[in-house]
């Protein structure tokens, strides 16, 4: 029987499983990036750490991705400050990965302190700010379950090959969303910017490499590897609903609620945030053509200073009891080794979800973005800009 203290329905967010595609995907650049002032050395960018006088940690995440505390439920954070006295911060800042690097580069780019502790980021996005020198290493001796649970499939990746910068916080899948009360099933790509009772009722992601990576699918292009002209066709498409009047808006994170209140009828979404939304009239499916894969990583920035409780808090959320409770709520596929079996004990009805431990056979419909040469994120970026006008 599923343990009644944890709350079922709870809303979140934001390569095999990962390892290769992500690998390759996190390599690629910013415009902003490429200016050589801007690079740091972290070695030389580091704050004292006041962890143990100062019970503190500030942490930016994306809306709606950790579980909560009920009546009847302490969450996983809140048993966190418990068991450490630490007084957690936790900030629901980042809602595309691109918005909320507008945030923090001027400071990252100067040796400034961003006044945060922990961001959580996407794997490319991730990947140029360890590149960049923007990010400490990691105290492994703090993060011994770190290295102990995380799942095969994580490790090894191209951009911080012995996870000494990151750890993945939570993966998922992007693909088709859409409200059964509303309308009938939509399961590719093609449907979502052509069908006309959808039109004006669909939005998309501003994140690039979900969006243009699912019209690539629809394409017959792979995102992991495609042309220019693969490219602009795809770019083409998406032009052409929008002058249309088919696509309604390009979001980050709040497309969930307007899909829940029928505002919008079908969307690009992520995984999670529609799984456990406790809507039952909301439905995620991969595309027929299929969807994208990414995590979303913990790293800690230049000058924190609390690194050893967001050392501590990697290193909780990585126990597999925390992470399977976790999961129950987010509905995210979970990084760690050991949370299925704690899921037994929590939610029977979990162990079998593919978007929380996906099958090998559920996996092989994913795919990753390739890796971007500097002048082709200022090219695709740009061009998808000029067409979401974001």
């Amino acid at each position: 029987m599923a343990d009644p203290s944890v709350p079922r329905g709870g809303v979140s967010r934001r390569n095999m499983l990962l390892g290769g595609a992500v690998g390759a995907a996190s390599l690629a650049t910013l415009p902003l990036f490429s200016t050589p002032s801007r690079e740091q050395d972290p070695l030389n960018c580091v704050a004292t750490d006041v962890s143990d006088s100062d019970r503190r940690l500030i942490i930016s995440n994306w809306p709606e991705y950790i579980d909560e505390d009920t009546k009847k439920y302490k969450s996983t954070m809140t048993r966190f400050q418990d068991e450490y006295d630490v007084k957690v911060r936790y900030v629901p800042d980042v809602n595309d990965n691109i918005e909320f690097f507008s945030k923090v580069v001027n400071q990252l780019g100067a040796c400034e302190p961003t006044g945060r502790d922990m961001f959580v980021l996407t794997d490319w996005m991730a990947a140029r700010m360890i590149q960049m020198g923007w990010i400490q290493k990691l105290d492994k001796a703090n993060v011994p379950n770190l290295d102990k649970n995380l799942i095969s499939s994580l490790q090894g990746v191209g951009w911080d090959p012995k996870r000494e910068y990151s750890a993945p916080w939570q993966t998922g899948f992007s693909g088709i969303a859409y409200n059964k009360s509303l309308v009938g099933e939509v399961r590719t790509m093609d449907e979502l910017l052509t069908r006309p009772d959808l039109k004006g009722r669909v939005t998309m992601l501003t994140e690039m490499r979900d969006t243009m990576g699912l019209l690539l699918l629809s394409e017959g292009a792979d995102p992991a590897n495609f042309n220019d002209d693969e490219w602009n066709r795809a770019l083409d498409k998406l032009s052409r609903a929008r002058a249309d009047g088919q696509i309604r808006a390009f979001t980050g994170n709040e497309y969930i609620n307007d899909l829940a209140n029928g505002n919008i009828a079908a969307c690009v979404a992520w995984s999670g945030d529609v799984a456990a939304a406790g809507d039952e009239n909301l439905v995620f499916l991969p595309p027929d053509e299929g969807m994208m894969v990414w995590s979303d990583n913990m790293i800690v920035p230049n000058l924190a200073q609390h690194q050893r409780n967001a050392e501590r808090w990697i290193d909780w959320y990585y126990e597999p009891k925390m992470a399977a409770l976790l999961a129950a709520y987010v509905w995210y596929v979970c990084p760690v080794e050991g949370a299925r079996e704690e899921m037994e004990k929590i939610d029977p009805s979990l162990v079998d979800n593919p978007l929380i431990f996906p099958t090998e056979e559920f996996l092989a419909s994913t795919h990753g973005f390739m890796a971007l040469e500097e002048y082709q994120i200022r090219e695709y970026e740009g061009a998808f800009s000029d067409v979401t006008g974001v």
